[in-house]
């Protein structure tokens, strides 16, 4: 299960922002996670539960940003929606692709005190 180790990664980052904000606790915590990015999200939601307790993270309000993935045909310049990275192009069925959102993983904010 990697979603535990993105969940102690986040934790990481959640602890070095509270030591340089000087804050003791995280009320607020916001991720963008595009649709691509191989998460489970029962998995990452397992994980958390165990994982942030005895942190700062251990009762922050967590919002998750579903980013949708879409790309951009290389061969036609078609911008569409994808569900997944062998998707073809709804136009011309070209697989050569941009993919131009849809794989983030990122902590957006923090709220802290």
């Amino acid at each position: 299960m990697h979603e535990l180790s993105i969940v102690m990664g986040i934790i990481g980052i959640a602890e070095k922002q509270a030591v340089i904000a000087h804050a003791s606790v995280v009320e607020e915590i916001e991720l963008d996670i595009g649709t691509l990015a191989g998460i489970d999200m029962d998995s990452l939601d397992f994980a958390w539960t165990q994982a942030v307790k005895n942190t700062v993270l251990h009762g922050a309000e967590k919002k998750i940003n579903m980013i949708t993935a879409r790309a951009q045909c290389l061969n036609c310049d078609t911008e569409f929606e994808i569900q997944n990275y062998y998707d073809a192009c709804p136009l011309c069925n070209s697989h050569l692709l941009n993919i131009k959102q849809g794989k983030e993983l990122r902590v957006k904010s923090l709220l802290v005190s």
